[in-house]
């Protein structure tokens, strides 16, 4: 149970930061706490499906710029599932930055 439950906290925190991504970042909008928590599944399965094809190394965790990169893509990519979600390239790029900071400064086991 504590791992769906664990589940269920991140995305709801993740859904959380996409709005205040939205709010705050031009390029960037989601309408709806709904189509945020949608799409913040969305972006971890897409991100789980490119890990899967291309490796570990090319997920955020590692910090590196091609994490970052594919970061953006998969938030970019996101926005043709989602309805009521629009993203720029720039704004994918703007909200990957802000997304990898949170990330960085919130630990995983408390999301």
């Amino acid at each position: 149970m504590k791992g769906w439950l664990g589940a269920i906290i991140r995305f709801i925190v993740s859904a959380f930061v996409l709005l205040a991504v939205s709010y705050f970042l031009p390029g960037f909008e989601i309408v709806g706490f709904a189509n945020a928590l949608i799409a913040a599944v969305v972006i971890a399965l897409i991100g789980y499906i490119t890990e899967s094809i291309l490796g570990e190394d090319i997920s955020p965790q590692g910090r590196g710029l091609v994490g970052f990169l594919t970061s953006a893509v998969v938030i970019y990519m996101t926005q043709f599932v989602i309805t009521n979600m629009t993203v720029t390239m720039v704004g994918a790029l703007l909200a990957a930055f802000v997304i990898g900071i949170v990330d960085a400064v919130v630990p995983t086991e408390l999301r």
